[in-house]
């Protein structure tokens, strides 16, 4: 009996994903565990991350299950040479990783054995593309872009205005938000300031950081100068997309 946990009578929402892992045991489960829930569909089954990588270039995902232990190229390295990737959901038997995997946004990290339970909370976390195309009024109207929005930090909620942010910095599963003479430290990653920011402002141009295009001073090389004379680094996965659209 299949599992219904993420879509409910009216809607159903299928998330299409993969399997980077070289373990048939844990080939096995991970194949067991989607099987059993009406909102996911394996599309293929990798045993090492360059035939993925391969796949991922004409075929749309919208989730990897990825080990980080791989032959040839590591689940780790796959994350620092493809940072553009669909939403990841880390699977492993170590947990030495688990700190630095979310330098990466990953969704979750899954320690080898997991139960079915847990899998289907970390499934829970992923935002499909769908699910962002349906944020639109009864009207059919797409919802405005919120101006302000109240960031968790420590045991208070602050508001901010997000026209004020100059720039947002990763800090493991923490994210600093720089305004005009002051931070904050939010409990967002990276992956959900991007969802509520307008792309037509914000950009990710490094792995690390989010900046509003409005901020830049001046851009020297691969560097940007920001108005409150911070240096930011332009990656060079991003540096394409950033030059393309604010250049």
């Amino acid at each position: 009996m299949k599992c219904a946990c993420l879509c409910n009578s009216k809607t159903h929402i299928t998330m299409y994903c993969i399997i980077i892992e070289d373990q048939p045991p844990a080939q096995r489960i991970l194949k067991k565990y989607i099987e059993d829930m009406d909102s996911l569909s394996l599309k293929a089954t990798f045993t090492d991350a360059v035939k993925a990588m391969e796949f991922l270039k004409t075929e749309p995902v919208d989730l990897i299950f990825l080990d980080i232990h791989l032959p040839k190229i590591s689940g780790i390295d796959l994350l620092k040479t493809i940072p553009q990737l669909p939403p990841v959901i880390l699977t492993t038997a170590y947990a030495d990783y688990a700190l630095e995997s979310y330098e990466f946004d990953v969704v979750d990290y899954l320690l080898k054995p997991f139960s079915f339970p847990r899998f289907v909370k970390a499934v829970s976390k992923v935002r499909t593309k769908d699910e962002a195309k349906k944020q639109v009024s009864e009207e059919g109207q797409a919802i405005p872009k919120r101006q302000e929005v109240f960031i968790k930090s420590g045991y208070e909620h602050i508001r901010i205005s997000l026209d004020e942010i100059i720039f947002i910095k990763s800090d493991a599963d923490y994210s600093e938000i720089f305004l005009p003479g002051k931070k904050y430290l939010s409990s967002e990653p990276l992956r959900q300031w991007l969802e509520m920011l307008d792309v037509a402002q914000f950009a990710r141009v490094h792995k690390s950081y989010i900046v509003n295009a409005t901020k830049i001073t001046k851009v020297v090389g691969n560097q940007l100068y920001m108005t409150n004379e911070a240096i930011i680094p332009i990656g060079r996965a991003y540096k394409d997309d950033f030059v393309g659209k604010f250049l």
